[in-house]
């Protein structure tokens, strides 16, 4: 005679959906968005099926949907032409740039969306690197300065958070100081603080043109070996004033994520990154996976290890697939 049987509990969907412990809303996507120069302009990105390089005409129309889906955040990546990087980054601060001038476009049209803007200079930088390269060396104090200018001038756009994906030490610390300076203490950072030098970020790099010129990003993003360092990274970034702190990739590192969790009681997002995407695209496309289930099952897996929220190409799609399940 059995007096414990989990099987009880799955009887029906009605009891799964009682006893289910994580569930995914709409409320959790942050949609990550390429924008262009120019006008009427729309280039998917090649490894990202439906995943597009956008003007921001198009932007804001496609934004359109976004808005009417449910989602309540998106996160904001520029194409920069090369006639426009230098080794300093200099386009990065400059407020007349696509980034700062979309922002303010956004915020003029749908100024309940929320706006992350990603703080970094590898899509500004002619050396494709996150920071000032010196003799092949990654500047960190100086590429520090480069990215508080880049961060108050996205704030003065109307940014509603400010997102340092870099690495650099100290950067959340200048940043945070230098916005408290000039009025905008009500503005949050986003840190990527476990950002991991993954082999992940390919199709990313090919749809912003980003990747670096020599060498790789392993003097600043995270060794994949290592997890003790990505508690010492949060804390770091807690410390030094950070709202939201971000393990970067997702799929390959739940273990991060749940680690991260259960140590520090602050809001965790995740990044299901550009590689991730494109595998499940191509095993979807080849017919080996079921669309839905397969999108859904990713993100679920990624809330149930403990992130708050999930920066995801997904997003659109899983609030279409969340909403046609309630019909």
């Amino acid at each position: 005679m059995l007096n414990i049987r989990p099987r009880r509990n799955r009887v029906n969907e009605a009891i799964r959906s009682l006893v289910r412990e994580t569930v995914l809303s709409k409320a959790d996507f942050i949609y990550p968005l390429f924008l262009l120069e120019g006008e009427n302009l729309e280039v998917e990105v090649n490894s990202m099926p439906g995943q597009y390089r956008r003007s921001l005409d198009r932007t804001l129309s496609f934004l359109e949907k976004v808005v009417e889906a449910g989602i309540l955040a998106i996160a904001l990546f520029p194409v920069v032409p090369e006639s426009k990087k230098n080794k300093t980054g200099d386009e990065s601060w400059n407020p007349q740039a696509l980034i700062p001038n979309s922002i303010s476009k956004i915020k003029a049209k749908f100024p309940k969306l929320i706006v992350i803007a990603d703080v970094a200079l590898d899509p500004y930088n002619s050396d494709g690197h996150d920071g000032i390269v010196e003799n092949g060396i990654i500047l960190n104090d100086a590429t520090v300065k480069i990215l508080t200018k880049q961060a108050v001038v996205l704030a003065q756009a109307g940014a509603d958070i400010i997102a340092p994906s870099d690495m650099m030490d100290g950067r959340v610390s200048e940043i945070r100081g230098a916005l408290d300076r000039n009025g905008f203490q009500n503005i949050g950072i986003m840190s990527y603080s476990a950002k991991y030098a993954s082999a992940y970020y390919g199709p990313f790099r090919e749809a912003l043109d980003s990747a670096p010129k020599s060498g790789d990003k392993k003097t600043y993003q995270m060794d994949p070996a290592n997890s003790q360092e990505a508690l010492q990274e949060v804390a770091l970034d807690l410390k030094e004033g950070a709202d939201i702190v971000m393990i970067k990739p997702a799929g390959a590192y739940l273990d991060i994520i749940a680690k991260v969790k259960s140590n520090y009681q602050c809001p965790l997002a995740a990044y299901q990154v550009s590689g991730e995407y494109a595998m499940i695209m191509a095993a979807i496309e080849k017919g080996w996976l079921d669309r839905d289930t397969t999108i859904l099952e990713s993100l679920l897996s990624i809330k149930r290890a403990g992130a708050d929220m999930i920066l995801t190409y997904f997003a659109l799609d899983a609030c279409n697939i969340l909403e046609e399940s309630h019909e």
